[in-house]
């Protein structure tokens, strides 16, 4: 029964109207990247107080990815995904008449609630589908993300540029709504309980191999996250700023981040292979050390032509990191509680976004430039390398041998 059930071909139909849903659900997570200079100069703000709606989206959508994540584990993934895409409608139609910039701000936190349900929840979902091909599975639901920052930008930069973020906001809204539910009516199929049973079984004499409790890896996987998020978020919460500070412009930064993150597209694909022939440990620790490198190509870089390149170098180092924390989750924590499990994590690396976006325009407003804002990604940076290094190369009768997955 188990084959099937895992890496069927219902399980790639499957996972193509996850991604689909995907697409169009995590554009919420990159709406307000693209109106950041026009709320900052209409409501008068400094850089800062500027980066607090974006700070709000990712405190939502890192609690979002818990508790939907929970329900998903209770209720199935339909309704689950039902619930968010109203949730996101009407956090986005009713920013479009928000006069008062603390009632905007605060009315992404709805939006980065319902926008979670696109994140971690699909990537728990889809891993119960698969297992020989896990990774590379959850590698394409994650990708999805990076998939609608590169497109939406594109379709509604035009909108802003002509009528406005009220508009465009408005669009986002209609356009979610419509598309979510009715592709998450394709996904009411349940996991069967024997095969359930099965994965735990192997979660369990993975994790006795390693040694380390589910528990305490799970807060491990957490740090790490914080501090591999931080530093990730500085090119990509700032890179449009960046840009219009350096007299490029905003439509400069948005082509920027779509070329990132097409680029981050790309690296988690190559990460989800990789971590299906490795495992996730240490497909993990040689990403996050390519992205501590590309972060350093920042600093002595500042023209047009190597900000573009030193972006691609970002994004094809950093975009397979976060998908790697849900396959060592599933290899190592039990299956039933998946959603939960990788919820908890996605939430640490979520609320790394969010200290680092905001940390960030802090650095900036103290400094007036963004060169400390990226050293203090760095730091934060060599921070989760260190605590990957460590789990990888830890002492004991499981040693290193006992990271890779059975």
């Amino acid at each position: 029964m188990g084959a099937e059930i895992h890496d069927s071909g219902y399980s790639w139909a499957r996972l193509g109207a996850t991604l689909a849903i995907a697409i169009f659900g995590n554009v919420g997570l990159w709406s307000y990247i693209l109106i950041m200079p026009s709320i900052q100069a209409e409501f008068g703000t400094d850089r800062a107080a500027a980066s607090l709606p974006y700070t709000f989206t990712m405190l939502g959508f890192a609690a979002g990815n818990l508790l939907i994540g929970r329900a998903v584990d209770r209720f199935g993934v339909t309704r689950a995904l039902m619930a968010a895409a109203v949730a996101v409608a009407l956090g986005f139609g009713i920013a479009t008449r928000a006069s008062d910039f603390g009632a905007f701000a605060v009315l992404h936190l709805v939006i980065g609630i319902g926008t979670a349900a696109a994140f971690g929840p699909l990537m728990a979902d889809i891993s119960h589908w698969f297992e020989r091909r896990r990774g590379i599975a959850v590698a394409i639901v994650a990708a999805g993300n990076y998939v609608s920052g590169a497109i939406w930008p594109f379709f509604l930069g035009g909108i802003i540029a002509t009528e406005g973020w009220r508009a465009a906001y408005l669009t986002i809204a209609i356009t979610v709504f419509c598309a979510v539910v009715p592709l998450s009516l394709l996904l009411r199929r349940r996991i069967p309980e024997a095969a359930t049973l099965r994965a735990e079984t192997a979660a369990r004499a993975r994790t006795a191999e390693l040694g380390i409790s589910p528990r305490a890896l799970g807060l491990i996987l957490a740090a790490a996250g914080v501090a591999t998020c931080v530093a990730m978020s500085m090119p990509q919460v700032h890179i449009v700023s960046l840009c219009a500070d350096l007299g490029y412009g905003p439509a400069v930064g948005a082509e920027m981040l779509s070329l990132m993150l097409m680029a981050g597209v790309v690296s988690r694909l190559v990460s989800g292979v990789a971590a299906d022939r490795f495992g996730g440990v240490p497909t993990l620790l040689a990403g996050s050390t390519l992205q501590c490198l590309a972060l350093f190509l920042y600093l002595p870089f500042d023209g047009l032509a190597s900000l573009y390149m030193v972006s691609l170098v970002f994004g094809l180092s950093q975009g397979g990191i976060v998908p790697c924390y849900a396959v060592i989750v599933r290899e190592y924590m039990p299956a039933r509680e998946a959603g939960a499990r990788v919820g908890f994590v996605i939430m640490a690396t979520i609320l790394g976004m969010a200290l680092g976006g905001w940390m960030s325009g802090w650095i900036y407003d103290l400094t007036g430039s963004y060169r400390m804002a990226f050293i203090n990604g760095i730091v934060w940076n060599a921070c989760n390398i260190a605590v990957m290094a460590m789990l990888l190369w830890r002492r004991g009768p499981s040693g290193r041998a006992g990271l890779r997955p059975a």
